[in-house]
This record gives structure tokens, C-alpha cells and sequence, in this order.
């Protein structure tokens, strides 16, 4: 089976939106478009992470598809990230959207969960969901997310979309692999581990018959 694998940049209040630049998502007034741009090094590998797409099939949601559709087809031939993301099967979530521009790129429909789990099923490249916080939020929900690239930069927004916003589906995750930048980011990967698993570090009230023996000590003690 195709592991279904979610990439996301966010800030260390766990927004999402717009860290390429100013103009890429201001919906809702939000004005700090282009805050991951400062923390850029060499020691970031955004291929290993899926985020250019590399030997991976892509998929999508609206938003994310109509930024990268007007920019990447765009970008220079040889640029590695363009080249890869161009080539790339695109499978595209929407509800609007009638017909795709961009080569290679294919629409879900409106019934995106069984739609992935349909793609899921094939056999073929794992997917990779490159933003897209609406359609993480679902396929969350659905189970169907095998793997999370998370890039926690440490910046505060505020306010903005968030990558697990207050319908996500409670469960426990896996750390499998950790890296920090030379600016501070921490660049992980998590896989779910079912359930959350609680406890409790309050002392217990100790029982009668505890309680009865504790007394019998303190009496011989004396």
C-alpha cells in the first residue's frame, strides 16, 4: 500500500499559513506572509522531507495547487524544485474547481477521503501532501495520514491557519527522526501510534487496609 505523507512549515504556535511570502495566502488579514523566508540554510533538506515532491506522487488541496500553479510551471528548466514538481502526477482536491492548467495535474472530486483511499490502495509512488491545511485537517480525521514532516521554526504568529486546528482527531504520535537548522528550526517526522495513553502522577489515597497496616508501624515503632 501507498503511504499517504503530510509536509508542512509552521510556526512554534503551530500556524501554517503563508510562509513563502507576503502576497501567497492573506486570507483573513493575515499579515506575516513570507515568515519562514529569514531561517533558510544549508543544512535544510526539503527533498528529503517531500517537500519538492521528489519520486513521490503529489496531492494537493485548492489553495496550495493554485499558489504552486502560478508560480512553478514558471520557474526556470533547470531549477531542481520546479523540475521535480512540475513532472510530478498532481492529484488535486476541490469543490470549485472545474478543469486543471498545470501538466500532470488531476482532479479528486468533491469525495476527497475515499477518493485518497482509493489512491492509497493502487499500487505506485507514495503520496505527498504539501500544505494544504484544509485537506490535512480531513484525511487526519480519516486515519488515512501515514507520516508527518513537520518544520517548526521558531517564530510566534499569532494567528493564521494552523496545521492541527480544534476538530483535529486526538491520537499519539512517534518521533522517528530529528535535525535542527543553524536558525533554530527543528525538522521532524512523526508516525501515528495509536491511542493517547493516559496516566496519572498524583498519588493514590492509600486504602483502608494500607492505612490500618501504617498504624500498626507507627504503634510498634513506639
Amino acid at each position: 500500500m501507498r503511504k499517504l505523507i503530510a509536509s508542512a512549515f509552521v510556526s512554534l504556535d503551530g500556524v501554517m499559513q503563508a510562509p513563502g511570502g507576503p502576497q501567497e495566502d492573506p486570507t483573513g488579514g493575515f499579515s506575516f506572509g513570507g515568515w519562514m523566508f529569514d531561517y533558510a540554510d544549508e543544512t535544510m533538506d526539503i527533498s528529503a522531507s517531500g517537500f519538492d515532491a521528489k519520486d513521490r506522487d503529489v496531492v494537493l488541496g485548492r489553495k496550495t495547487y493554485e499558489i504552486f500553479e502560478a508560480y512553478w510551471p514558471y520557474q526556470p528548466a533547470d531549477d531542481p524544485i520546479a523540475k521535480s514538481l512540475n513532472a510530478a502526477r498532481k492529484y488535486v482536491a476541490s469543490k470549485t474547481l472545474k478543469s486543471l492548467s498545470w501538466k500532470n495535474s488531476v482532479l479528486l472530486g468533491e469525495e476527497v477521503v475515499p477518493a485518497i483511499a482509493a489512491l492509497k490502495a493502487q499500487p505506485g509512488r507514495d503520496l505527498q501532501i504539501i500544505g494544504s491545511g484544509n485537506l490535512i485537517q480531513s484525511l487526519e480525521a480519516a486515519s488515512l495520514i501515514d507520516e508527518y514532516n513537520v518544520w517548526t521554526f521558531p517564530v510566534i504568529l499569532g494567528g493564521g491557519k494552523r496545521l492541527f486546528e480544534a476538530r483535529a482527531k486526538p491520537g499519539a504520535l512517534r518521533l522517528v527522526s530529528t535535525k535542527v537548522s543553524t536558525t533554530g528550526v527543528v525538522m521532524s517526522a512523526y508516525v501515528p501510534a495509536g491511542e493517547i495513553r493516559r496516566g496519572s502522577f498524583a498519588h493514590a489515597e492509600p486504602s483502608e487496609k494500607e492505612l490500618d497496616r501504617r498504624s500498626k508501624m507507627a504503634r510498634e515503632d513506639r
